[in-house]
């Protein structure tokens, strides 16, 4: 199936925002990339601000329809789901592509939490935040919410310290200490 020009486009500057950046990456190299105009650019994302919003929209929606169906495969159990959480981070890590989360990167590039970017990302962690609660509560966790308050730091830190220093062994040690939480909760 063939892209539509307004799906390079979103494509193109996906490749680029995630690795080069969002301020560094310009309408024209997205253009460029997407084999098209910046008129052309511009007449399905009024505002770079609208394409990066697609963007961040677009990789929340693939990643999360990913991330449920790793997770499914790998595991059937509440308990042992939550333990694939890591086992899924650790490979998504593992990639040569790996540049971090777009969206701790976006939020970084974009700290105030008024910037409709920062939030686009931190909605990203609440669905994701939400998903662990679920699982959380269907494992009899007296507290859900704190538990996957909890797990997601260790992501999140397990993620940043892996873009920081490749190869580090992050993910095992997160589920290690994941290990502990789930138990005591």
């Amino acid at each position: 199936m063939s892209l539509t020009l307004q799906e390079k486009i979103l494509q193109a500057a996906a490749e680029l925002f995630y690795s080069q950046g969002i301020k560094a990456t310009g309408v024209d190299a997205i253009a460029k990339a997407a084999n098209t105009t910046k008129m052309s650019l511009y007449k399905y994302f009024p505002s770079k601000d609208e394409l990066v919003l697609a963007f961040l929209r677009k990789r929340d929606q693939d990643f999360r329809a990913w991330f449920v169906e790793q997770i499914d495969a790998r595991a059937d159990t509440p308990k042992a789901k939550l333990l694939a959480v890591f086992d899924v981070i650790g490979e998504w890590m593992a990639i040569p592509e790996f540049r971090g989360c777009a969206f701790i990167n976006a939020a970084a590039e974009f700290p105030l939490e008024g910037n409709p970017v920062h939030q686009v990302s931190a909605e990203f962690y609440d669905h994701f935040r939400s998903y662990i609660a679920g699982l959380a509560g269907q494992c009899g966790s007296k507290s859900p919410d704190s538990l996957a308050l909890q797990l997601s730091l260790l992501v999140e830190g397990a993620i940043v310290s892996e873009q920081m220093k490749r190869h580090s062994g992050a993910a095992e040690q997160a589920k290690q200490a994941a290990i502990v939480l789930i138990e005591a909760a």
